[in-house]
């Protein structure tokens, strides 16, 4: 008959990582973020999305625009490679959405997406489009 013993050893010890210190500050810099912004899922209506040459002042023109027109309801631009995308409005369901298209339909061309949105509005931060030389592409 054979037999087979097996043993297990015991190890302690100690790990230390190191690592870049940027890394940390990015990633609490990210937490911090996260922290701050508070969005659910909910809808929107984009109503343009622009590409090429003079994209991102044809955005912030109409962003502008939109926002004339309608002072109580939130534009929002976002970059989505290569188009500039101008989206509007915080509506937690489809019918609140489907809604306001109907309302500015003659006005602006749209379609509804969903998206994150902000149940409470969030601080307007103003950003203008850069000058001429941005490199608007």
């Amino acid at each position: 008959m054979l037999l087979w013993c097996l043993g297990s050893i015991a190890q302690t010890g100690h790990t230390t990582i190191t690592g870049d210190t940027k890394v940390n500050q990015m990633v609490d810099k990210h937490i911090e973020l996260n922290s701050r912004v508070k969005t659910i899922q909910g809808y929107r209506v984009q109503i343009a999305s622009f590409s090429g040459v003079n994209s991102k002042s044809s955005a912030f023109a109409l962003r502008d625009r939109f926002m004339l027109d309608f002072p109580d309801i939130q534009a929002y631009i976002v970059f989505d490679e290569p188009n500039f995308k101008v989206k509007v409005g915080d509506f937690r369901t489809r019918l609140e959405a489907y809604a306001f298209l109907q309302q500015i339909k003659d006005t602006y061309k749209g379609y509804l997406i969903k998206d994150n949105i902000y149940p409470e509005p969030p601080q307007q931060l103003e950003f203008a489009p850069d000058d001429e030389q941005s490199g608007d592409e």
